[in-house]
Order: C-alpha cells, then structure tokens, then sequence
C-alpha cells in the first residue's frame, strides 16, 4: 500500500501543470477579479460624483450579456428569419452570422481604462502637439439640458485627433462612445477602443443583416441613455470642406424615438478645427487618383521619419506645437421640441418619408456644425493668400487683409478664436507655421505661396469656406 508508484515524466509534468491551473482558477483569478472590480468600482463612484452626465448601467453591462441580449432581439430574430428564407440559409448558420455581427460591433467598456488611462493618454498628448482651447460654449443651453437625455455630440471631422480632442475636453461632463470605423480594427488599437466604449462600424456595407444587427445596437444604446459621439460626413474631409451628412446612424437612433417618452434625445453640434491637421498631405493625396501611395512599409518610414524629425527639433529647442486646436459647443437641438414644432412621429412612417424626415434633420445639424466651426489663426492667413496666390505679400498686407477677413467673419456670425486676444500674435501664428512647412516661404520681407503648396493651403482655407458663403473666393 506504502510502496512508492513510479510514473513517466509527461505524466508527472501533466499532473503538475493540473495542479498549478487549479490553484490559479480557484484561489488567484478570483482574487484578481476582486481587486480589479474594487478598482474599478472606486474609479466608477469618484467619476460619477463629478461627472455633469453620469456612466448609464446600460454601458457598465458586461459584454457578453449585450452580445446575447442583441442576438435575440426580437427585431434581430426577425431579420435573421427573413435573411435565411431569400438566401436559402439553414437558420443555425444565419444565427452565427449574426452572432459575429455582434461580437464585432458591441463594446466592452472599462471604467478605470477610460478614466484613468484613456484620461491620461489624451490629456498628454493634445497638450503636447497642439495648444488646446475651448473657443464657445453655449453655456446656458447645455446646462439646462436634463441629465436624463440620451446626447449625442455631433462633429465635423478634421483629423483621428478628433476622438482624443473631444474625449478630453467632455472628460469631466460625461464618458463618449464613439462610432469607429474599420482603420481601427488592428491589435492592439481594436482591443483598447472597445474597452473605451467605441462600437465597431463597417462604413460602406451593403449588408442588410448586417445594418439590422447594427441598428439595433446603436437604437438600443440611445433607448438606454448612453452618450455618444458621431460623425456625419462618415470619414476624415479630404479637401478640407465639410462634407455632405451620412443617414445611418441618425436613422438608428431616431426609427425608435418616442417623443412622448421618458428620456429626450439631444444632438450638440461641436466645430472642430487645427492650426494643422497631423493627416493633411495623406488626405489630399485621396484626390489624386494617379498620386503614388504608400504602405505598409513605406507607410511606416514615413511616420517614423517624420516623428524622428520632430523629436530632433524638440532636443535642439526648435519645435514649436502644431499650432492651436479649438472646440466649439453649439446649442443643443431637442428631437422632442424639434418633432412636436412640426407634430411628427418618425416611428408612424414609412421607410422612404421617415429618410426624408431624417435627411432634413441630419441637414440642419450639420448647418449648425458648420456654424460654430472654429476660425483658427492658419485657416485665416491661408485664405487671405489664396486672394492672389502668384502676388508677393508684405506682412502689412497679410495683416491688414486678415483684419478685414476677421471683421467680415465676425459680422456673419462667426466664432473667430483669436490667441491671447492679439490680432498681431494670432496673425503672426498663421504665418509662423505656414513658412515652418515650408508652404509659404519669405525673401527679404516679402511672403510668396509655393506653387506646389497651393492645394495644401486650400485645404485650410476650406475649413472656413462655407462660412464665408459668397462673401469670399
């Protein structure tokens, strides 16, 4: 009974291996589970002691719970019934189908991730780039809009900074959830967006099951009061000019609004705008269909040179940030004040007539986008060069042009954001970094565009262009 056992060693090494998995499942995964839950927890009750909009429980839900609860919703159901009839598809397999669908679009929120690192990660990096300000704010408005409200900020897109600008200037009113495109399906970025609460969309599918199963979420998302963060032109502006309203995600969250209900849902309009967009010669590079691309490797030195470049200044004290980045804050548009004015119900329509209900809506919003798009110190220099791009300038006569451009700006409405309240310092911002780029160069006193340049410098006079209307060339 006591006589010793020999074994073979793959055997001993199994049943040690055995061992130590269950010593690590039952006694130090629960123990780590424990103390990242407090963690989080605690980051979750300071953050919502000071937050204007509190995290929904709907965003704390754990994310499998989310999946299954999408994957048998009744409307998915019925979409996933109607998909496997026309393509003659045994229901097991749409249903797995659908189930990707979901694991791919729904989040995976983490509070201390948010908070505590995405915070941090923002915070830094805008403030060493860009000088970052908050140029208008319709105050009043946003403080009168009842913390019960699902928001929804709706922006121009300038640049992939956007989301880290936002984020951090929203940072101590409430957490955003954006809508992301399919760039950011790589490793690692894929994993630390989901856990920001970004929810993955496939821009330009024509998948019908696909576009049911991402209704759902993003309607089930605006039902449950999460705040969230779109982009309606759908992509960065390749040209520099706002872009005409995509229809999808307003549609998704309006199909299902009750304008009776508990719970309001308000679009703040937000204008973004930068001294330079980090992307700009990649995004004007699109326009060109005969232009030479680079990737993958080639993609990679070019970062990598240029970031190289801008370190080396920084060590000889010769870099300056790139320039100033603004944010604006509209008045907050109620679909509830904005359906009774005109006593609609979207839900009581058909497909066609509620598209066109929602086309006239998504129009506005990016009217009044555009309206509190910020004019930064670049966009002016820019478009007063643009005047006689061949014509040699002196530094009075950029001056005195931008002045005028500022005095018109300001008499159509315009939020003209001016550094320091210095005309002087923010003309000579402008000028600063155009002839830092290379763009603009000076020979004894007198500023002339580079001709290769000129679309570079369109680019930023376009991002003021349609507040100028027919005022400007």
């Amino acid at each position: 009974m006591f006589e010793p056992v020999t074994l073979p060693g793959w055997l001993v090494a199994c049943l040690v291996l055995a061992a130590a998995w269950l010593v690590l499942e039952r006694l130090l995964v629960p123990s780590v589970r424990w103390f990242v839950r407090r963690r989080i927890n605690r980051v979750l009750e300071e953050a919502n002691t000071k937050l204007q909009i509190h995290v929904q429980p709907f965003k704390l839900t754990k994310r499998k719970v989310l999946i299954d609860r999408l994957l048998y919703d009744p409307q998915v159901l019925e979409a996933a019934e109607v998909f496997g009839r026309s393509h003659d598809m045994p229901r097991e397999v749409v249903m797995r189908r659908v189930e990707k669908y979901a694991r791919e679009i729904v989040p995976s929120f983490n509070a201390y991730v948010y908070f505590r690192f995405g915070y941090w990660v923002s915070r830094r990096l805008v403030n060493a780039l860009f000088r970052v300000r908050l140029g208008y704010a319709d105050a009043e408005a946003l403080q009168a809009v009842s913390p019960d409200s699902t928001i929804v900020f709706v922006m121009n897109h300038r640049s992939n900074m956007d989301y880290l600008l936002v984020s951090y200037l929203v940072a101590e009113r409430t957490a955003l959830s954006y809508a992301v495109g399919e760039w950011a399906r790589i490793f690692p970025l894929e994993s630390l967006l989901r856990s920001m609460g970004a929810f993955f969309v496939r821009r330009k599918s024509h998948n019908d099951l696909y576009r049911r199963v991402l209704a759902r979420y993003v309607g089930m998302a605006t039902q449950e009061g999460v705040t969230q963060a779109v982009y309606p032109e759908g992509g960065l502006s390749r040209d520099g000019r706002l872009g005409e309203p995509k229809l999808g995600l307003f549609d998704y969250m309006l199909r299902s609004f009750d304008p009776e209900g508990a719970r309001d849902l308000v679009f703040v309009p937000v204008g973004l705008n930068y001294d330079r967009v980090l992307e700009d010669r990649t995004l004007l590079l699109d326009l060109d269909d005969d232009a030479p691309r680079k990737r993958g490797l080639a993609a990679l030195t070019t970062a990598i040179g240029f970031w190289s470049k801008n370190f080396r200044l920084w060590m000889a004290g010769r870099w300056y940030r790139f320039g100033y980045a603004c944010v604006n804050f509209g008045t907050p548009i109620s679909m509830r004040s904005y359906l009774a004015r005109r006593d609609l119900d979207l839900r009581s329509l058909d497909r066609s007539s509620r598209f066109q209900r929602v086309a006239e809506l998504a129009r506005e919003l990016m009217r009044q986008v555009g309206a509190v798009v910020p004019v930064v110190p670049v966009s002016l220099v820019a478009t007063v060069l643009l005047r006689a791009p061949d014509r040699q300038w002196t530094k009075l006569e950029i001056k005195t042009g931008v002045c005028e451009l500022m005095a018109d700006l300001r008499s159509l409405g315009a939020h003209v954001y001016v550094p320091r309240s210095n005309d002087d310092y923010a003309i000579e911002v402008g000028l600063r970094m155009l002839t830092l780029r290379r763009v603009v160069v000076e020979e004894q006193g007198l500023f002339t565009t580079r001709p290769e340049e000129l679309r570079l410098l369109s680019y930023y006079a376009n991002s003021i262009g349609h507040l100028l209307g027919g005022h400007d060339t």
